[in-house]
């Protein structure tokens, strides 16, 4: 990766501008001039913890109908600007953010921001797309619906997390919530919830950082939402007492999915790298770690197996996803709760170690070497706190970490006899 003379340049706070609007908006600017285009990415705080479940869905259909429709510009006259310039724009809602990014030429970065600025502040939900995007959301809902995998994945997160935690509830919505949205829901959570404070926007690219800066603040330096509210406190979770068990049968399938775990860190927790490097050797180096190796290769027992651990703004899961024949089903569960009680048990070798801090450091490269990459790392620095020399410290503080550490992490969050086990597929086991 190169910035604009030439020269290996990794992103850290003497190449990033960072520049707080008047108004709240945090901006940050990577010049890169090694290709003629421009990338932005950020995020507003208008995720789906701002919904009740009755109104499931709401932010996620919010989101993605900002594009269908703005004061200014109809749908096909968005469309029609982005084709001509060859340029994308695209938003999503999530738990606690919606998010976008977009691409262009350098030159059309005030297309991109003009047409963003348009979307997040003045939407009109024309009720045409309305009723198409809430045709395609069902559409999408009634295909999860018959997937193991997916609702293998629903009913974990139902059996770990209570009914008031934003994590119990899908962002899509459900076939029962989403057909009673409306416009008007649309409308209100708009109005309530969108505005300038907790915005965040990246632009990398071929492009001076004072003219990205004043791009941003000419389309959105004067937004204002007084009504925008603080965030919600997200209710604490912790580890379960007892393993719980759910099924969810669906007659005729020929493969069982099985998601098991717990609570794991938060991407604020101090262990949180210590965590993901364990979860690293347990479930995802080379042929998806020690429980690929076992669970897969070795013993046969599944078509995949891996682990995860997903970090986030709070306490986010730490599990093991598995797709295997129905029939062995148990005999897969009581093997990588073996792989658990190893991790949590003993020390991982000084070879394991050195080939995952190896492979953590190694990959970084690769995720910069794009203007897109470079500017979902840059949004996450941000976002979580981690300061604008993340990346140029990360190869220190992953050689810093030991086999204690690891080990000390996993004890922390994984109780191999106290985990939700989720299963769906064919037959109840």
């Amino acid at each position: 990766m190169t910035g604009h003379n030439g020269t290996l340049s990794i992103p850290g706070s003497h190449n990033i501008r960072r520049e707080v609007l008047e108004n709240g908006i945090v901006v940050l600017v990577y010049e890169n001039f090694a290709a003629q285009s421009v990338v932005i990415s950020g995020s507003l705080r208008a995720g789906s913890q701002f919904e009740t479940p009755e109104k499931n869905g709401l932010a996620a259909m919010t989101a993605n109908a900002l594009l269908r429709g703005t004061a200014r510009y109809d749908f096909d006259t968005i469309n029609e600007k982005l084709e001509y310039a060859a340029a994308d724009l695209d938003i999503t809602g999530s738990i606690h953010r919606t998010s976008f990014s977009g691409k262009a030429l350098a030159e059309d970065l005030p297309l991109l921001v003009e047409l963003l600025a348009e979307a997040v502040r003045t939407p009109t939900f024309p009720d045409v797309h309305l009723d198409l995007l809430r045709g395609e959301v069902m559409t999408s809902l009634h295909i999860r619906e018959q997937d193991t995998r997916y609702r293998a994945n629903r009913a974990f997160y139902e059996a770990l997390y209570p009914p008031e935690h934003p994590y119990h509830h899908s962002t899509r919505g459900t076939l029962e919530t989403v057909p009673t949205l409306t416009v008007s829901d649309l409308q209100a959570f708009h109005a309530r919830h969108y505005g300038p404070v907790g915005m965040i926007i990246v632009v990398v690219g071929a492009i001076k950082a004072d003219d990205a800066i004043r791009t941003v603040r000419e389309y959105l330096g004067d937004w204002s939402n007084p009504d925008q509210p603080d965030l919600p406190p997200v209710p604490a979770v912790t580890g379960i007492a007892e393993t719980r068990r759910a099924f969810v049968g669906l007659p005729g399938k020929t493969q069982s999915d099985i998601v098991m775990g717990t609570v794991g860190p938060s991407r604020f927790d101090s262990d949180f790298l210590a965590a993901q490097l364990a979860n690293s050797v347990l479930g995802q180096f080379g042929m998806m770690g020690r429980i690929g190796h076992s669970v897969r290769e070795t013993l046969g027992l599944a078509y995949y197996a891996y682990s995860s651990v997903d970090g986030g703004y709070t306490a986010s899961p730490w599990s093991v996803t598995a797709g295997v024949n129905p029939a062995n089903v148990e005999l897969a569960i009581a093997r990588i709760q073996d792989e658990l009680e190893r991790i949590v048990s003993q020390p991982i070798s000084s070879d394991e170690l050195e080939d995952n801090q190896s492979y953590f450091t190694g990959r970084v490269p690769l995720q910069l070497e794009t203007n897109e990459g470079i500017a979902g790392s840059i949004l996450n620095m941000e976002i979580y706190h981690l300061g604008l020399d993340y990346l140029i410290n990360y190869r220190t503080v992953i050689y810093r970490l030991t086999a204690a550490d690891l080990l000390t992490a996993a004890q922390k969050y994984l109780a191999p006899d106290r985990l939700v086990i989720a299963v769906a597929g064919p037959d109840k086991p």
